[in-house]
């Protein structure tokens, strides 16, 4: 048994680029790794439709961070907007901070969490007695600079999904009890799930997460026995399966760190930007997150694809993702696949019917 154990200390995840479909997923869950900031991916779709196994996947992907050895936050010991407070006291005083590498956390949020375990505790007793700030950190403690997932987000009270979406955006996590307020970084991707036969989430907190993707069950009977054949074969063995895929995982590792290291140097035209801008205000998107995240998801996959200049192409396969979760509707209406977003799309760049599909057959 210990042998084994030694063998593999780690229960082994199914690769990333093993799996099957689920493009948009795929794609949308990418770009927020390479840029954080555009506000994290709601996943709505049928229920074992390997919702978890991608994000799961995606965290064992990436490659390993720098974090401050002590830190209970995961603070970087080199770049500032990534620190604690109490991180940057430290160097400011001049004290060497120890530092070690970690994998990227994927933090599971639990349906039932109360308020205290995701956000932290303040032990007042301790505060008002000793004069010490005695914190017990939360979930969202745990997930800086990692990724946060919230599987059935719908169902999740919705204070709890304010709380989380404030967090995202902000990129802090303040708890405040009986005027002691302590504040720390809380940095995550937020990917959150869910099954749109229980229901939609509210249009004002849908609308804060940067991306929509969409995943049906597969219908291809031939697609559906290659992903039986492929999770068998995993199940089995493990080791070997790990083995055969290694080389893609380790390429798409590398193009993921060289994305996130071009994204600052990605421009896009203003010609372009004044176009997004005009798809958003003719769908009626209210706000201007919709123009804000569509810019920066265009940005990332230029990025991604090795280039430093957004196309037209890159917005063609963005723009649905980043939209159609804004737009309003009927209520009896399920959220819009994209055929509006697509339509309007087509006429403000001057695309022909048939360019747009031909386009949206090359993006499946």
């Amino acid at each position: 048994m210990t042998s084994a154990t030694q063998a593999m200390p780690q229960r082994a995840v199914f690769p990333f680029t093993a799996i099957v479909g689920q493009e948009e997923m795929k794609l949308a869950l990418l770009l927020n790794v390479i840029d954080p900031k555009i506000g994290g991916v709601m996943i709505m779709g049928d229920r074992g439709t390997g919702k978890t196994t991608t994000i799961r996947a995606l965290a064992d992907l990436l490659p390993e961070i720098e974090v401050v050895a002590d830190d209970p936050f995961g603070s970087s010991p080199t770049d500032p907007d990534l620190m604690s407070d109490d991180v940057r006291r430290r160097l400011s005083a001049g004290e060497t901070l120890p530092v070690s590498y970690r994998k990227v956390i994927m933090v599971d949020l639990p349906l039932g969490a109360t308020e205290d375990r995701v956000c932290g505790t303040i032990d007042i007793e301790k505060a008002l007695s000793e004069g010490v700030k005695a914190f017990e950190p939360g979930l969202l403690a745990k997930a800086n600079r990692g990724i946060l997932y919230v599987d059935e987000v719908n169902l999740l009270d919705d204070h709890l999904v304010d709380v989380l979406l404030d967090s995202a955006a902000s990129g802090w996590n303040t708890v405040e009890r009986e005027g002691i307020s302590i504040r720390h970084p809380a940095r995550f991707v937020l990917v959150g799930s869910g099954n749109p036969e229980e229901g939609e989430l509210r249009p004002q907190l849908l609308d804060r997460f940067g991306m929509h993707a969409e995943i049906r069950t597969v219908k291809d009977p031939s697609l559906r026995v290659d992903i039986v054949e492929q999770r068998s074969e995993f199940d089995q063995n493990p080791k070997a399966f790990l083995a055969k895929h290694q080389a893609q995982q380790d390429a798409l590792q590398k193009q993921i760190v060289d994305a996130q290291a071009r994204l600052s140097s990605v421009t896009i035209d203003r010609e372009l930007k004044v176009k997004i801008s005009q798809v958003c205000a003719e769908l009626d998107v209210d706000g201007l997150r919709g123009d804000i995240v569509t810019n920066r998801a265009s940005k990332a996959i230029a990025a991604l694809e090795g280039r430093t200049e957004v196309t037209e192409q890159d917005i063609r396969r963005v723009i649905g993702l980043c939209l159609r979760h804004r737009l309003r509707k009927d209520p009896l209406e399920s959220i819009d696949s994209g055929y509006k977003v697509d339509k309007v799309f087509s006429q403000v760049f001057g695309l022909s019917e048939e360019a747009l599909q031909n386009g949206a057959a090359v993006a499946r």
